[in-house]
């Protein structure tokens, strides 16, 4: 069997998975040849495939959760799990928007020790090991699903003077709370692991509040990688918004 890599870190084999993937996503996507789903399924299907290449050569004994792969569950029992998106807003990505990203993350005991957000259309790619969140002036906004803005979000916007704007992946929502364009990230009616692991890992680095909408932390590689909710948010924030995430609960029974 083949030994673990010495020559390469897990910080920069995090790092190059991110960005390499981007860029075979934008030549699958730059042959003009496919469209709509069929670009996203190619896309999809030929990232999956080099990140799991890479991976059996690389590291060979970890676990990996991807959502274009099937789930083998003897990741449960590993300490190291890898944690990933290949194409994080498919839709965006076949329609030719620039709000699709890239998720990997290394898991380590539940917890995204390496993490890299790829936005290949902007050309950047956030990293654990060197990012910062933007201070300064609040934006007085929220970003939300576009696709499915949670009510609970518009509820703590009203409460707090703020405006909630709709973008698509939620790597590019989390990155962008990183960039000081939005204060926060509130997120309900459900996401998968893999959906927040790397945004999740980049973010904590940054220094931002991660958690769920009642305050709980968020762990990763459980068997059922199903989470109902999501709040990133700049760290002065975090009481008041999840004191109204609460209010809102005990109206409505729930997010």
């Amino acid at each position: 069997m083949v030994s673990m890599s010495v020559e390469i870190s897990d910080s920069r084999l995090t790092n190059s998975l991110a960005e390499g993937c981007g860029e075979i996503l934008k030549g699958v996507r730059n042959g003009g040849l496919l469209r709509g789903l069929s670009l996203g399924d190619a896309g999809d299907e030929a990232a999956q495939e080099w990140i799991a290449r890479v991976l059996a050569h690389h590291r060979p004994e970890d676990g990996i959760l991807s959502e274009e792969a099937t789930d083998d569950l003897s990741r449960l029992k590993k300490h190291r799990v890898w944690v990933i998106d290949p194409l994080d807003g498919t839709k965006e990505f076949a329609t030719g928007r620039q709000d699709w990203a890239v998720h990997i993350a290394l898991v380590i005991d539940g917890a995204p020790q390496f993490a890299a957000v790829s936005l290949p259309d902007l050309g950047v790619t956030f990293k654990s090991s060197d990012v910062r969140a933007v201070t300064g002036p609040l934006a007085k906004r929220f970003v939300v699903s576009r696709n499915r803005p949670p009510q609970v979000a518009s509820y703590i916007a009203e409460n707090m003077g703020f405006d909630t704007v709709g973008v698509g992946s939620a790597g590019a929502k989390a990155m962008h709370v990183l960039l000081g364009d939005f204060d926060g990230y509130i997120h309900a009616g459900g996401q998968y692991e893999w959906d927040q692991a790397a945004p999740v890992g980049v973010a904590l680095a940054a220094g931002l509040h991660c958690s769920r909408l009642d305050g709980s932390p968020i762990t990763f590689n459980n068997e059922d990688t199903f989470i109902p909710d999501l709040l990133i948010c700049r760290p002065e924030l975090a009481d008041d918004i999840l004191e109204h995430a609460a209010k809102y609960a005990d109206i409505n029974g729930g997010f």
